[in-house]
């Protein structure tokens, strides 16, 4: 339990993983039916960009600062949720601000020093609970739910070296109980290996209708950097991939990245 993601909040990944979780958030309330939001890794829920830890790295600098300094129009709804909520906001507080009176939203934080600031932090907000507790885990206890619709956000540390292992059996495990659900799994980009192994296990299983959709900054041939990341959708909503593309297309160009694609991995 060593991760501390204030160390990282702003940096290009939380860039790529909050502006398309925002896409995925709006498309699936274009439909009136309430649902729950599911945050399974949740940290603390907002970051101070100026504070000891985001200055010791600075990697906000090369993430969100460039984007502000030369926001994109294919970006303008995430950059217009990031003004809106101030400071750098976390998937829960962004999750959040986008919930309809009938939405739900769980998070779950096991690091015992955050659970009780994303506590505080969630303290004003009526239809949102914080547990402290395993989040893989949480998904066998809150799936399915009652409003039989969901948006499961699995984003975790990948701090221990079996994680994909983990998150394939839990992921498995869960579309197992919960096959109508929207999983989004955040996931690094370190070298190709470890990837390309999660990819071939879920093609195994009895998963359908996946999506990766990802970012590269460079080349990813460096098992020590994080070279870029993805976001893995299971169930996409309608229009995700379309929508998708553009949004990544820009953050090749404000960050000068190495590329980026959207692939469909499993068909429906």
């Amino acid at each position: 339990m060593n991760y501390r993601h204030a160390y990282h909040a702003g940096n290009f990944a939380d860039c790529v993983k909050h502006a398309l979780l925002i896409e995925i958030l709006a498309a699936m309330q274009r439909k009136d039916k309430p649902l729950l939001v599911l945050d399974t890794h949740a940290g603390i829920g907002r970051y101070e960009l100026s504070g000891v830890q985001a200055q010791k790295t600075g990697e906000w600098r090369g993430g969100i600062a460039k984007l502000q300094a030369a926001p994109p129009a294919a970006l303008a709804a995430y950059l217009a949720m990031i003004e809106k909520l101030g400071l750098y906001p976390g998937s829960p507080v962004i999750a959040a601000a986008m919930l309809r009176a009938n939405d739900r939203l769980v998070c779950c934080e096991l690091h015992k020093e955050d659970a009780p600031l994303l506590r505080r932090v969630m303290a004003g907000h009526a239809n949102v609970a914080v547990h402290e507790r395993d989040g893989y885990a949480a998904m066998r206890a809150f799936l399915p739910p009652p409003e039989k619709r969901a948006l499961v956000l699995i984003d975790p540390p990948f701090e221990q070296p079996q994680e994909f292992l983990t998150l394939t059996d839990s992921l498995v495990a869960a579309y197992e109980k919960f096959k109508s659900g929207v999983y989004v799994v955040w996931y690094p980009i370190k070298h190709r290996a470890p990837v390309r192994a999660f990819f071939e296990q879920l093609m195994l299983s009895k998963i359908r209708d996946v999506v990766a959709a990802e970012f590269l900054l460079r080349a990813p041939l460096d098992p020590a950097r994080l070279n870029g990341c993805g976001l893995l959708v299971v169930n996409p909503p309608f229009g995700f991939e379309a929508a998708a593309l553009p949004m990544l297309q820009a953050f090749v160009e404000v960050f000068e990245g190495a590329g980026c694609g959207v692939e469909r991995l499993i068909g429906e």
